[in-house]
């Protein structure tokens, strides 16, 4: 993993998450340019860089990213590394981290996430982070707290979701309680897949439970899949670059 897409979400909630950025580490060099979700009414160019059209380069992280991530100063830190899969005394490129975490923070409307590739095999691999824990009930967080690592979990969609009809729940197999959500910027793939893939091809399961972490880290999980032939991920028009003439710098 050495690229991200940003994600920006409007003032009004329903109009859900959209891709404005992507952001690469390659040749020792962090790169970010803007995408042509970008470009839709509401958004407003993040701090030192207003420039829609310019790709920006930097030896060092951008603060916009390196203020996602947990400092390795604080005592929570190895903690913070294990919740997302990391081994502390080997630490990942920060772009990895980010890639897992989301760069979530309470005080704004932005998120990162990675663009899926086939693995190896040419099969969907993923893991992310379980969204909505915060909204479920104490039952629900306790539910969570009893979930063994490999656990199997299902996959509904929620139709009738107020904030995104494409919302995918994740609910337990053997009680079928509802626990979460798989995050927005994956919801429209992993229902294309579910519709795409035999059901002995897609596999949800518990990676670790966290129950010292903060919600947003609380339940990692793991994404099994089929690659159908036809499963382009993060291919809309949103997703691409500004700067095509940099499109080597800052593409898919």
């Amino acid at each position: 993993m050495n690229s991200l897409f940003v994600a920006w979400r409007p003032v009004a909630a329903h109009a859900g998450w959209r891709p404005v950025g992507r952001l690469e580490h390659d040749d020792g060099l962090y790169r970010f340019c803007y995408t042509q979700g970008a470009k839709r009414e509401g958004f407003r160019t993040f701090s030192g860089m207003d420039d829609l059209k310019k790709v920006y380069e930097s030896e060092e992280l951008f603060p916009l990213f390196s203020n996602r991530l947990l400092p390795s100063s604080r005592p929570e830190y190895d903690a913070y590394l294990r919740w997302s899969g990391f081994d502390p005394d080997n630490p990942p490129d920060p772009i990895v981290v980010l890639g897992v975490t989301e760069g979530i923070r309470q005080t704004d409307a932005i998120e990162v996430f990675p663009c899926p590739v086939p693995d190896a095999e040419g099969c969907y691999r993923n893991k992310f982070f379980l969204h909505g824990i915060r909204w479920m009930t104490s039952a629900v967080v306790d539910r969570i707290a009893r979930l063994e690592p490999n656990e199997s979990l299902k996959l509904m969609a929620d139709f009738q979701n107020s904030t995104d009809p494409h919302a995918v729940a994740v609910r337990t197999e053997e009680d079928r309680m509802v626990i979460g959500y798989v995050p927005r910027y994956l919801a429209r793939d992993v229902w294309n897949l579910v519709q795409e893939c035999d059901v002995d091809f897609l596999h949800v399961t518990v990676a670790s439970v966290n129950p010292d972490a903060p919600f947003q880290n609380r339940l990692l999980c793991r994404m099994n899949a089929c690659w159908p032939d036809n499963f382009r991920p993060c291919s809309g028009e949103e997703f691409h670059p500004i700067p095509s003439h940099m499109s080597a710098e800052c593409s898919q």
